[in-house]
This record gives C-alpha cells, sequence and structure tokens, in this order.
C-alpha cells in the first residue's frame, strides 16, 4: 500500500510520516530528501548563478536511498552519505527553486515510483505533488497542513535542536517565502489532491496525527 502525505513546509509531513511508517511497518520514502540532495550539489557547482550548475547536476549525479537495519532512510549524493549536509537552511531554499524544473523532477520522481512500487508490504511517502503527481492512484491520500505561526515555531525549534540559532520571524519569513514558491512554481505546484483528507495538525499531537492516519490506511485496507 502507498500512502501519499503532502503538505506546506514545516506542517508535520516527515515527522508523522516516519512514526506512521513504523507503526505499520511499512519504510518511509522522504522525497524533500532526494530535492535537497541535488540542491546541495547545485550548490556545491555553483559560484556564479545556478541555471548552468543544474543542468549539469541533472546529467551527472547520482541519488541514492539506504535503509538501515532499524528502517531509517539515509540518502546519498554520489556515494557520499549527505543525510545531515542536506538539512541546512540554504540548501531547503535551493532545492525549492530546482524543484521547478520539468527535468529536474523527471529525474526524481522515476526513482521515486521505482522505490514506491517495489516497497513492501507498503510505503509512506511525503512532498508536495505525491498525491496529485507521483502516486495520483495511492489508496490514501492526506493533506498535512498547520497555521503559519505553528509552523515557523516547529521549524525554528528543529533549527534550535540542531544547535543552529534562528530568530522567529526570520524563520517565519524563510517558511513564507518557500510557500510561496511551492504554490507559484509552474511545475506540480503544491496542491490539494481532490480526494485527499485534510489533516490540520495545529492543535494536534504527533501521536493524535499520526493515529489519524493510521485510522485511514487500515480502512482503506479493509474496503480493499
Amino acid at each position: 500500500m502507498i500512502i501519499a502525505i503532502d503538505g506546506p513546509a514545516a506542517s508535520g509531513k516527515s515527522t508523522t510520516a516516519r512514526a506512521i511508517a513504523d507503526h505499520l511497518g511499512y519504510i518511509y520514502l522522504d522525497t524533500g530528501a532526494m530535492y535537497r540532495t541535488l540542491a546541495l550539489a547545485a550548490l556545491r557547482y555553483a559560484e556564479e548563478g545556478w541555471d548552468e550548475p543544474v543542468a549539469q547536476v541533472l546529467k551527472e549525479t547520482e541519488v541514492d536511498v539506504a535503509y538501515a537495519g532499524d528502517g531509517e532512510m539515509r540518502i546519498f549524493l554520489d556515494g557520499e552519505d549527505v543525510s545531515e549536509a542536506i538539512r541546512q537552511p540554504e540548501v531547503g531554499t535551493m532545492a525549492s527553486r530546482i524543484s521547478a524544473r520539468a527535468d529536474i523532477r523527471d529525474k526524481m520522481v522515476a526513482l521515486q515510483r521505482e522505490i514506491g512500487h517495489a516497497a513492501e508490504p507498503g510505503v509512506v511517502v511525503d512532498g508536495r505533488d505525491i498525491g496529485t503527481v507521483v502516486f495520483p492512484d495511492a489508496p490514501v491520500k492526506v493533506f498535512l497542513t498547520a497555521d503559519l505561526e505553528e509552523r515557523a515555531r516547529r521549524r525554528q525549534q528543529e533549527l534550535q535542536q540542531k544547535g543552529q540559532d534562528a530568530s522567529l520571524p526570520a524563520v517565519r519569513r524563510e517558511v513564507e517565502a518557500r510557500d510561496r514558491a511551492d504554490r507559484e512554481r509552474s511545475v506540480a505546484p503544491l496542491r490539494q489532491a481532490d480526494d485527499a483528507v485534510v489533516v490540520d495538525t495545529t492543535h494536534l499531537s504527533v501521536e493524535e496525527q499520526v493515529q489519524a492516519i493510521v485510522d485511514l490506511a487500515r480502512n482503506a485496507s479493509n474496503a480493499a
């Protein structure tokens, strides 16, 4: 079974998706990490501008996903484990830019579908176009959201836990800019699938979010 979770930045997608995968014994596929990996490569290439380096990255960069014994997803850039390096704020900003390119998305969507369709007994996938583009026939589609203030607070807390100093106003601006870029991009913009269930996480605990989606998955499995 494929569980597709979409939503804006810092809405709780990754945390919730990982917990659902653990609960159900599925693998977790973080598509944002895949775009961040190419973004990291682009930043490493780019000293002036960015368009030409991205074209070079697309041709030459290899992105691989592997799972540790505990099911933890690790992401590799040309054989280098960059699972932590891709979490820097500037990588997220670049990821939003390059993910608007059709050639980049074609490359990543093909890899995502390959991993997702091979996953047994199932996979939980989160991103911004999972239910609309990558897996439009997924039996469970969720659009996870939360208000801007809560999302900014969560992102600030995440950065602080990693030892990065970030003010709440600065983080809020970053989240707003990411929202705008994701909504307005011409290729696969962020939007809710028509048949997705909306889960507003503003006032929900992680456990409540997980249980709501696990219930959806079990209902879908029983109906199949």
